[in-house]
């Protein structure tokens, strides 16, 4: 069986570090969508530029876009792929299990459970270093020097992602666009739910054992 996972859960409920975890430990590729929509505009691709003209306007990359960004990392990566991000909308959603149904494979969903507030919590007060992404916490994980980064002795900046004004709307975004999808996934009798405020270890033991084979196959 294929080892096909999708991650659902709001921004800072740890999604991106138990994806770094298990790409590690298993060799499933973990595929942001940012990080695609990036790649592809870096680069230069077509779906790229395509995508950009919907962001210059200020509109959302419409779902067939972005599948066609994911479908061939999908195919290329019969290991099995993270999916942290997507689908958003039961459109997508759709559309992926035709994918996988097309490789004969069915990922497992896992929801990181955790309330909102507290995930305004951990992400008010982020701050970032621009040169390599390392990521401190005013409260959680403070430099030793405030705005120097620890390593290189460079300025950090707080993101506009990351602005308290910011957050909120995103996790508002959030819970009204992700309801649908938790409905969809557990119509399907394929959603599993995970306590994110857990511990880091005790968060990855607790998704081996929900995903089973798929993310513990040898």
């Amino acid at each position: 069986m294929s080892r096909d996972v999708i991650f659902l859960g709001p921004p800072g409920a740890g999604k991106g570090t138990q994806a770094q975890i298990l790409e590690r430990a298993y060799g499933v590729q973990a595929i942001s969508t940012g990080d695609l929509l990036r790649r592809n505009q870096a680069e230069g691709t077509k779906l790229g530029r395509t995508a950009q003209g919907y962001m210059d306007r200020g509109e959302l990359v419409p779902d067939d876009l972005i599948l066609k960004m994911i479908e061939p990392v999908i195919r290329a990566a019969p290991e099995g792929v993270l999916l942290d991000g997507f689908p958003r909308t039961v459109a997508q959603a759709e559309a992926l299990d035709a994918v996988l149904a097309q490789c004969d494979r069915r990922a497992v969903t896992i929801l990181f459970e955790i309330d909102l507030a507290l995930v305004e919590a951990r992400l008010v007060g982020r701050w970032t270093n621009p040169r390599n992404g390392r990521v401190y916490h005013e409260v959680f994980a403070p430099p030793k020097v405030a705005g120097i980064d620890d390593v290189d002795g460079g300025p950090l900046i707080q993101r506009e992602d990351d602005r308290p004004e910011t957050i909120r709307k995103r996790l508002l975004v959030y819970r009204d666009a992700t309801a649908p999808l938790i409905e969809y996934y557990e119509r399907a009798g394929r959603l599993q739910r995970i306590d994110a405020t857990a511990d880091v270890d005790s968060v990855t033991r607790t998704i081996e054992q929900l995903a089973g084979s798929e993310v513990g196959a040898a």
